[in-house]
């Protein structure tokens, strides 16, 4: 069979064969008539494909004819297609359909990124056909970069992560109120559920076994065929090496030179330039993501001390097992995600005589200051996390600080400045950052 009689074929099974899905709802929504192409970016498995079928569902709902819609994902083995043969699925839809005016339908592209240059196809599309394009991809150097160029000016960028824990809670069927002192005992229980295992939507109702040997294949996925096949990496056991020592580090600044001399006392020859190049690809898969350290300067941003944090727990977990019991680094780790989310690239750590883990900006002005401490219970501790948000707050001239902790909650107040002490989970809940 050649191409276009394939192409017709997954055509025409489509249209028979959809049906509004019946999908759990995500917190993120898609505008449907923007006149912008949406391109969502995100980690693999994180729902991207849920949400795009959960768009198209709205579609249908609003009663589009199933076949003005057309949904390819170029994960399917079968739409191995190179550049130049992408127009043959337009022939084909043509075909299929010839009275059909393309600029009432609405295309949906998964993955697009596994196809080389797709960026030339998608923009001629978008200039002589429809305005209704919808594409998403699991690599945010490759997306960001193509259409910084080819697509600058008709796109609305969207960064979907693996389920908050609002979304956890609703996939349970869990309501996220305290009616009762049993709902508020049901809520911390799966607050600490979450903690441990992630929030990647397949796993959540999993056994124990299963989510682990899911996570792995993940893990698996990322590292081989995002990172090694795509990158041509060939030192795969430095790669190894340098993900895990990372994430060893994790919510701690790390050192580039000192992982290059690690691998350097042990026989294993990887260039400095290619970790950094290791490291770039790490973020454009969203497997780690770094924070800054904050300072006025750019430059100094960019040469300064850096942290890492890894996309979700249970992701890190099954790639350094030695987490699975760090509850405060799985914690600090599930707040810069939620943090992340909730404020983009707006987001550094302080560090001068003593350090506040996260500051927020809005813009150019710092906004709020933010620790994380697993239990307060120490004095010693307590003392040690208080110390730091108030020398942030003093230098960035913030009179509201915030302690997430696990469970613990309180409010002090040292002259002009109030600190609140609030649970994770009750913030989360929430999805908004009051305290």
């Amino acid at each position: 069979m050649d191409r276009k009689a394939a192409l017709k074929e997954l055509i025409e099974q489509q249209h028979h064969s959809v049906k509004v899905d019946k999908l759990s709802a995500r917190k993120m929504q898609l505008p449907l008539d923007s006149e912008k192409i949406i391109v969502v970016s995100g980690v693999r498995r994180c729902g991207k494909t849920a949400l795009l079928k959960l768009t198209r569902n709205q579609i249908l709902k609003s009663k589009v004819p199933v076949y003005k819609t057309l949904f390819f994902s170029f994960d399917d083995e079968r739409l191995m297609l190179q550049i130049e043969e992408l127009d043959l699925i337009l022939q084909a839809y043509r075909e299929l359909y010839p009275l059909l005016n393309l600029s009432e339908c609405y295309f949906f592209f998964d993955e697009i990124q596994n196809i080389t240059h797709w960026e030339k196809f998608v923009r001629r599309v978008y200039d002589n056909e429809t305005k209704n394009i919808f594409i998403s991809g699991s690599n945010s150097k490759i997306l960001g970069s193509e259409i910084a160029t080819s697509l600058r000016g008709r796109t609305l960028l969207y960064e979907l992560f693996p389920l908050d824990f609002n979304e956890f809670l609703s996939f349970k069927k869990i309501e996220p109120v305290y009616k009762s002192e049993a709902q508020k005992a049901l809520i911390v229980s799966e607050f600490y559920q979450y903690l441990k295992q992630g929030g990647f939507p397949e796993i959540v109702f999993r056994t124990e076994e299963q989510r682990t040997q899911i996570l792995a294949d993940y893990y698996q996925v990322l590292l081989f065929r995002d990172i090694v096949e795509r990158y041509n990496v060939t030192r795969i056991h430095a790669l190894k090496y340098f993900i895990n020592k990372l994430m060893s580090n994790l919510t701690k600044p790390f050192s580039l030179n000192k992982i290059y001399n690690e691998l350097k006392s042990q026989g294993i020859k990887v260039g400095k330039d290619n970790l950094y190049e290791i490291l770039e690809y790490i973020e454009a898969v969203y497997l780690g993501m770094r924070l800054y350290k904050f300072d006025y300067s750019i430059v100094n941003r960019e040469m300064g001390d850096k942290k890492i944090y890894a996309i979700d727990n249970g992701l890190l977990n099954v790639i350094s097992y030695q987490f699975s019991e760090n509850s405060g680094k799985l914690l600090e780790n599930m707040v810069f995600i939620w943090l992340r989310q909730l404020f983009g690239d707006n987001l550094f750590y302080y560090n001068q005589k003593t350090e506040c883990d996260f500051v927020i900006f809005d813009r150019d002005k710092p906004i709020h200051a933010i620790q994380v401490c697993y239990d307060l219970s120490e004095n010693s501790t307590k003392k040690r996390e208080i110390k730091g948000l108030l020398e942030a707050m003093d230098y960035f001239k913030i009179e509201n600080g915030l302690i997430i902790t696990a469970e613990h909650e309180e409010e002090l107040v040292f002259e002009s400045k109030t600190i609140s002490i609030k649970p994770a989970y009750k913030l989360m809940v929430n999805r908004l950052l009051i305290y």
